[in-house]
Formats: C-alpha cells, sequence, structure tokens
C-alpha cells in the first residue's frame, strides 16, 4: 500500500518549508505578496505561500492538523463521494483551491500594500476542517474540550473578530475563508455525488449533544 496523498503533501511541505528557513531568497520568492502578483502577475504565489511557514512551531501545527483530518477527508473523497481515482484527484484539487481561496480576500484588502506578506497552510488546514465538521458535528475534540460544532462557530466569531482587530500577525482571514470554502465544498460535493448525504447531516445536527469520550 502506498503513500496517502495527505502524507505526500506533509512531506512536500515540510521539505520546502524547511528549505525555505535557510534560504530568505526563495521564501520572498514563494510568500504571498498581494502587490508582486498585481502588480507583475506572479500567481504562483497564491499557491505556492501555502507550502512555507514562518517557523518550526508554524510548520508542525499546521502539518498535525493537515495529517489528523487530512487523512479522514482523504478517505471520504476516495470511499464515498468520487471513487478510488477521481477522489484523489478531487482531494489534491480541494487542497489547492482552498489554499487559493483562502488567500482572494486578503489579495484584494492588501493588494496595494507593499508592507504585506503572509504565508503557511492555515486556511487550507482550516479548510480540512471545516469539511469533517458535518460528518461529526457532536463529537468532542481534545483541545478545545468541546463539540466539533461549537469549535467551528467559535473558531468563525473568533477568527473575524481577531481580523477586524488586526493586533497580530496572524492571517485570521485566511483561516476564516478557508473553513466556509471547506464547509461549502463538502456540502456541495455531497449534494452533487451522494445526496443522500444531506439528510445524515441533518440527522447528525439534530441527534444535538453527546457526552466527551476522549479514551
Amino acid at each position: 500500500m502506498g503513500l496517502s496523498l495527505t502524507l505526500i503533501i506533509v512531506i512536500m511541505t515540510g521539505l520546502i518549508s524547511y528549505q525555505a528557513f535557510n534560504n530568505p531568497e526563495m521564501r520572498a520568492k514563494l510568500m504571498f505578496r498581494p502587490v508582486d502578483i498585481k502588480n507583475h502577475g506572479e500567481y504562483y504565489r497564491f499557491i505556492t505561500s501555502g507550502f512555507i511557514h514562518a517557523d518550526w512551531g508554524h510548520l508542525l501545527v499546521n502539518m498535525y492538523v493537515l495529517y489528523v483530518f487530512g487523512e479522514q477527508i482523504e478517505q471520504i473523497f476516495t470511499s464515498l463521494l468520487f471513487g478510488p481515482v477521481y477522489g484523489r484527484i478531487a482531494y489534491i484539487g480541494f487542497y489547492l483551491t482552498a489554499i487559493i481561496v483562502a488567500n482572494i480576500p486578503s489579495y484584494f484588502r492588501h493588494q496595494d500594500n507593499y508592507g504585506y506578506s503572509a504565508l503557511g497552510a492555515s486556511g487550507a488546514t482550516s479548510a480540512l476542517v471545516f469539511a469533517i465538521i458535518l460528518f461529526i458535528p457532536w463529537e468532542w475534540f481534545l483541545f478545545p474540550p468541546l463539540p466539533a460544532i461549537l469549535v467551528a462557530v467559535t473558531f468563525l466569531w473568533y477568527s473575524s473578530y481577531m481580523d477586524k482587530r488586526g493586533a497580530d500577525n496572524i492571517g485570521h482571514n485566511a483561516h476564516f475563508w478557508g473553513a466556509v470554502y471547506g464547509l461549502l465544498f463538502i456540502i456541495v460535493a455531497s449534494w452533487l455525488m451522494q445526496p443522500s448525504l444531506i439528510g445524515y447531516f441533518i440527522d447528525q445536527l439534530a441527534a444535538g449533544p453527546k457526552a466527551p469520550n476522549f479514551f
């Protein structure tokens, strides 16, 4: 059995990020810089920025989330929604478009801001987390210790609030829109490929809270 696409993406992102840690010129070339996209047509930055990270902590958190939730979404795509072959293609497409979509609002906001740049896979990992929410809305997360649906609502509120405050260097805007994209993608994909899943999602939500089970 070969490597999963998720693990391949984790390895690729780790290697590219590590190279960029030690190569400032490479990092500058791959970062998301709306000014360079607008003025020089460097549209590749919409994607390459998702494969580099600010530091080891940034990289490890994103890769952990990618591995845990990506494996589940890849399985859903290949066994439930699209089939073994098209599911892999759809999964890659979903991951890459999540990076792009998460960056689009920041592009329009900062296209004339020479001081703005961003990097990291957080928008895409947010999409992966939210793509799984409807399948397990009342399952408890270990951290924070809340049901998935409450984590989702809190995350959206927090990302929107912190983005408006602008008090730190975290890309809350990308987190927010990546999460929204992940949720909408899984709803539309399910409606098109497996309409019965919509009823399943509704039933899962209607089932209501359950007691935590961390072990």
